[in-house]
């Protein structure tokens, strides 16, 4: 049975500790004036916790035991592909630690030269002209990509106010097609979960800028018609746009560049096992081919006479985020991607789909889940349905609980919306058959139980260091607590909590 640690940890700041310290900072002796504004001086001394470094280590460390990761067990978390991080890549991220993004590039050739081997590697895995890495990460690359094909289009005086999405799509998509000005407008999936190419046919006019579409979809399935996709959205001079977020499904496999996409964006931070989630950081890269390929965001590591330079676009939108993009994911992905090889990639694709497929022919005929289109196979993710156990009191969220108890993270549910109670499982390539079947007997074992015993799965984790969170409250303005100061002063009465 896993049991999760569970320390009656205070915050930091509770810790009772005075002048104790970590480390002795010897004292320079440099006489320096520096003249400080009085309006932006401190008024008191920072509140900053004091301990020594063994206070420090076993604080975080006890915190640590109560969190579930890739490290502990299998997280399942559909369209995320929380795959296992190599630690090799954290000594490879060292290289950053001595340069800063102002100094002269021509004293930073070494990280220009990973940079442009990262750019080429990426074009040629995706089928793409050129990449730039200077995307934070995913949702940022998709707005990159329709701020692109927004100038495009503008520059060729064609009013294109509409982006065609997919309903299978992530819910960013809509998101930063509305963020750049653009009307959206939903592609309905058919009764396999495919692109409805008769409903794309009827729609598509000289008003569409492009369509956004992920390959595999959300629901593990790869459009098997894309190439006629393509040729309908071209023959209005549109453009279709990767969304990356699956591209670990086909990795190694097929590139989106040969299935006639223009603009791709990649989640360094999935598809090549940077550590995620919680909020990121995450990395990203944006791709581009023929024409499109002079609107990519700056700056982009060009080798000229034997020298690695920063470049600009002929017709650039411009930078996304500061300096060169997330760097330190950056070499994190560069070293995953020298460490596997071409064949390594390669194996990659084939793996997760198999992995999923097995999955999925365990699970298929089980009592309370149902599958759409159950005999077609899927590749990096399959989503279930639940509805047939809802529909007797116990629902996805209560699966997803259940197995937090038997030491799996939770998959995605929920999610798309186009699947009732959906559970969206992707077990990636690294786990090994055992996890693959331990993961599998706990999941009958909940809907057995869910048949003979509701009630029991209805009350999980029982054995986590968080039992189960009223979802509004732990979601309402009331409840968070976003600093140490902020609680204090809450405490004292000098705030009021946000109703």
């Amino acid at each position: 049975m896993f049991i999760q640690a569970n320390w009656k940890e205070p915050l930091i700041y509770e810790i009772n500790g005075k002048n104790r310290q970590g480390y002795y900072i010897p004292e320079e002796n440099i006489n320096i004036s520096i003249d400080i504004p009085e309006k932006i001086r401190r008024k008191n001394k920072p509140e900053l916790p004091e301990l020594s470094e063994l206070e420090v280590v076993r604080h975080f460390i006890r915190l640590s035991q109560m969190s579930f990761g890739v490290d502990v067990g299998m997280m399942p978390l559909g369209s995320c592909t929380m795959k296992y991080n190599p630690k090799v890549e954290e000594l490879a991220t060292e290289i950053t630690e001595n340069i800063h993004p102002l100094q002269d590039q021509n004293t930073a050739q070494g990280i220009l030269e990973m940079i442009f081997e990262m750019q080429e590697w990426l074009a040629e895995i995706t089928g793409m002209t050129e990449c730039s890495i200077q995307v934070p990460a995913g949702a940022a690359g998709e707005l990159t990509g329709v701020l692109m094909m927004e100038k495009y289009h503008r520059e060729k005086h064609r009013n294109r106010d509409t982006m065609l999405v997919a309903d299978t799509a992530h819910g960013t998509n809509p998101a930063s097609a509305s963020m750049a000005g653009f009307k959206v407008i939903y592609i309905k999936s058919n009764e396999e979960g495919l692109v409805d190419i008769d409903i794309l046919k009827e729609i598509v006019n000289d008003k569409i800028a492009g369509f956004m579409l992920t390959n595999p979809n959300t629901l593990g399935l790869f459009e098997e018609n894309v190439l006629e996709i393509s040729k309908i959205i071209h023959s209005v001079d549109s453009l279709l746009y990767y969304d990356g977020a699956n591209l670990n499904g086909i990795l190694g496999i097929a590139r989106p560049g040969d299935m006639g996409f223009d603009i791709v964006h990649v989640n360094l931070h999935k598809t090549f096992a940077v550590p995620h989630g919680g909020g990121g950081p995450g990395a990203g890269a944006i791709c581009a081919k023929g024409e499109l390929a002079k609107y990519l965001p700056y700056p982009i590591v060009k080798k000229e006479n034997n020298k690695y330079v920063f470049t600009v676009p002929e017709k650039s939108i411009g930078k996304i985020a500061t300096f060169y993009g997330n760097i330190g994911n950056v070499v994190r992905a560069y070293t995953y991607i020298l460490g596997l090889g071409p064949q390594g990639i390669s194996e990659i694709g084939k793996m997760s789909t198999l992995a999923t497929n097995y999955l999925i022919s365990k699970l298929k005929s089980e009592k309370g889940l149902s599958l759409l289109a159950p005999n077609r196979p899927r590749k990096h993710e399959v989503v279930f349905s639940a509805k047939p156990l809802a529909e007797k009191g116990v629902t996805a969220l209560d699966i997803a609980k259940a197995l937090l108890d038997r030491g799996f993270y939770a998959p995605t549910i929920y999610f798309p919306t186009t699947v009732e109670e959906a559970l969206m499982i992707e077990p990636t390539e690294t786990e090994p058959k055992e996890t693959l079947d331990k993961f599998i007997e706990a999941l009958k074992e909940i809907l057995k139980e869910s048949e003979n015993n509701p009630k029991d799965i209805q009350d999980t984790p029982k054995y986590t260091t968080v039992k189960r969170l009223d979802q509004v409250k732990a979601n309402h303005p009331s409840s968070i607590t976003p600093s140490y100061r902020v609680k204090r002063l809450r405490e004292q009465g000098k705030i009021n909590i946000l109703k």
